[in-house]
């Protein structure tokens, strides 16, 4: 399925709905697809970025995150249909009949989430963490693993180069840039409860738990003013 990108500052961000983004992934047979989920700190770090762009703009399917992107396409009068958070079309893969790679996180996040899906029924078929310095058998791991799904936490930045770079290395057929998935499914790291979620207040909840949080927050209404210039413009 091909569905229209909106231009947010430069970053085609795709206009679909979880449910029609989960159908395309599991819709992939060849390997290497490219499955991103920019939210607006990532989009600006993008800006002075043409490597990153290049990447986040070459992804098979490109995901609004945040709430913040969704806001801008209403600015941009290109208005997309929802968020669709990365963590939430990680966990809907995951009702799939599908296999999992578990990659990135501190040394034991990656095998604490393992056991945690493998209780639920998930099949994980490996993991590794993501301090590396050669990548050369985290590579052939994967590819002996042959997984359906091989999420990359590596933080931002890092796993979307990561992804781009060994996109036609890997044996598996859908690669997501999951940020910090695997430390809130080890239990590391709390979700914020369903009623922050329904008011796209995530934001909100993640800097009452961790003000350190603040000056990444403050990206937001940089963001949409650079936005709003950049529509008026």
């Amino acid at each position: 399925m091909i569905f229209l990108r909106i231009n947010v500052l430069g970053i085609g961000i795709d206009h679909i709905t979880m449910e029609d983004a989960v159908k395309t992934a599991l819709s992939y047979t060849n390997n290497g697809n490219l499955v991103f989920t920019p939210n607006p700190e990532i989009i600006m770090s993008a800006q002075n970025d043409e490597q990153m762009k290049e990447m986040l703009n070459g992804g098979d399917l490109v995901l609004p995150d945040g709430i913040g992107v969704v806001i801008a396409s209403k600015i941009l009068k290109q208005p997309l249909p929802e968020r669709v958070p990365g963590f939430d079309f990680c966990c809907n893969l995951m009702e799939q009949d599908k296999t999992f790679y578990f990659f990135g996180g501190k040394p034991g996040v990656a095998e604490t989430a393992a056991q945690k899906m493998l209780q639920k029924g998930v099949k994980v078929v490996g993991t590794h963490h993501g301090y590396f310095e050669d990548d050369t058998e985290i590579i052939n791991d994967i590819n002996e693993k042959n997984p359906d799904v091989l999420l990359v936490c590596l933080g931002m930045g890092k796993q979307e180069k990561w992804m781009w770079e060994n996109r036609y290395r890997l044996n598996t057929r859908i690669m997501v840039g999951a940020g910090g998935t695997l430390d809130v499914l080890a239990g590391n790291v709390k979700r914020a409860p369903k009623i922050f979620q329904k008011l796209n207040l995530e934001w909100l909840y993640r800097v009452i738990k961790q003000p350190s949080r603040i000056p990444r927050i403050m990206v937001l209404p940089k963001f949409l003013l650079k936005v709003i210039f950049k529509g008026e413009k």
